[in-house]
């Protein structure tokens, strides 16, 4: 649930590998309604990159290209587990959190964002593999966000995940790479843009209340790590 203090402070997280656990966490213990996932949405169809991961890549974003889901089963090391796990999550809260089409959301639902694509978009193409750690917790502190709690870099990317999140539920401007057959990623556009449309924090504290909007990291084999939500 959203803490009442309207400091920035995280209002929950939970780890765990069983996305049944993670589904009704979402919709019974935190009433998200937006819920912003760091995996993919959708395979790929023909084993090549997917359109918004091509685009992506086309602006320069390095993204990871989505293999079918073939592959992903066949491969030896289970390297692919954690975008089964999203697979299984997704399918999860299909019943009352559809994966979203498009902007804005016409209801409660899930979409595909990328730690790595909001820094980048938030910084103005200014995100560094090496330095992201303080990238990310710095542009999280610009936006008013409490990082104590977020004690490790999975931490860090689950509250940029619900920056995401918060900024579609407010209407902030948005991005959205690809199509909805193939998979959205849905990222803030600026940094500029992002921190106008950021209410004060009394409304930003009604809007997280009301709107309930949380990510849920995903990582390596495990849908595990944590879920923040922004006050």
């Amino acid at each position: 649930m959203p803490s009442p203090c309207g400091r920035g402070a995280y209002a929950g997280q939970l780890a765990s590998g069983d996305v049944q656990e993670l589904s009704q966490w979402c919709r019974l213990q935190m009433r998200a309604q937006l819920i912003a996932i760091d995996a993919p949405s959708r395979w790929s169809a023909d084993g090549r990159a997917r359109p918004c991961e091509r685009e992506l890549n086309a602006r320069g974003i390095r993204c990871f290209a989505s293999p079918t889901r073939a592959v992903a089963l066949a491969h030896p090391s289970d390297y692919y587990g954690w975008m089964l796990q999203g697979e299984a999550l997704y399918g999860a809260l299909e019943p009352s959190h559809p994966l979203l089409r498009g902007l804005p959301p016409s209801g409660p639902a899930c979409f595909e964002t990328f730690p790595h694509a909001i820094t980048w978009m938030l910084l103005g193409g200014q995100a560094s593999a090496a330095e992201k750690s303080r990238q990310r917790r710095t542009l999280l502190q610009r936006f008013g966000i409490d990082t104590t709690p977020l004690t490790s870099i999975d931490r860090i990317d689950a509250a940029l995940c619900a920056l995401a999140a918060h900024q579609v539920g407010i209407g902030g401007d948005c991005q959205v790479f690809g199509e909805a057959e193939s998979g959205l990623i849905v990222v803030p556009h600026s940094l500029s843009n992002a921190a106008a449309q950021l209410p004060r924090r009394s409304q930003l504290l009604k809007d997280a209340a009301s709107q309930g909007t949380l990510s849920i990291r995903s990582a390596y084999c495990d849908l595990a790590s944590g879920a923040v939500t922004l006050l």
